[in-house]
């Protein structure tokens, strides 16, 4: 069974995912955090990331055992892992790479687990237009940018409010408007509005519509 869940930056999805996971005994792919690995990847390789082979090879060498590992490590979370995201993300080959592997995970999960929860940007519309269930988790610009505010503070980052939020537009739009897989909203996904949702109310939002959609009995009680 495949759980979708795509949404903007600071919706809730990662955290979500990570809790439907658990939930269910699912395993749970982070896929925005791919292209960070291997960027990573590549940079201790000796590598530069702006070279397609070294990034193509990277790409290629991920694998669903040892993944969830690799997207733990804190380098991820660097300003310099996320500026060679941008460029190993822009090779075609490493793209279709990442695709395969993301499929494959979803086909067959790892460690034996009867289920995956996938999230990122395009997952319910290009990655797995198969899924047993899609989610579209969105919340109003204004409380993800409260969000994002307070995990950059917690953080030790010096921000204001007013850069976060016009930060937020300008991510939501070329996410929107990009021209390989822009970020929307599957046909037949739920829509979950998190603006005023905790934790907790979101998973058991998310929990009711798969349940009512995949007839799952053991976790729906």
């Amino acid at each position: 069974m495949v759980v979708a869940i795509d949404g903007p930056a600071a919706s809730g999805k990662g955290t979500l995912a990570r809790r439907l996971a658990d939930r269910l005994h699912f395993a749970h792919l982070d896929t925005g955090s791919l292209y960070r690995a291997v960027g990573l990847a590549v940079i201790r390789g000796g590598g530069d990331p702006g070279d397609p082979a070294a990034a193509t090879a990277a790409a290629r060498a991920l694998h669903p055992e040892t993944t969830p590992r690799v997207l733990a490590d804190p380098a991820l979370r660097g300003d310099e892992i996320a500026a060679a995201a941008s460029k190993v993300a822009v090779v075609p080959e490493v793209r279709a790479a990442l695709l395969a592997f993301q499929r494959g995970f979803a086909s067959t999960p790892p460690g034996g687990a009867r289920g995956a929860v996938l999230d990122g940007r395009d997952i319910g519309t290009v990655v797995c237009p198969f899924a047993d269930a899609k989610l579209f988790v969105t919340a109003s610009v204004e409380a993800r940018a409260e969000r994002r505010l307070k995990e950059l503070r917690d953080r030790g980052v010096a921000v204001i409010y007013a850069a976060v939020l016009e930060d937020m537009k300008e991510r939501d739009a070329r996410d929107s408007q990009r021209a390989v897989a822009p970020l929307k909203p599957a046909a037949d996904a739920f829509l979950l509005d998190t603006s005023s949702m905790d934790a907790n109310e979101a998973l058991d939002a998310a929990m009711t519509f798969i349940c009512s959609k995949t007839g799952l009995s053991d976790h729906c009680a």
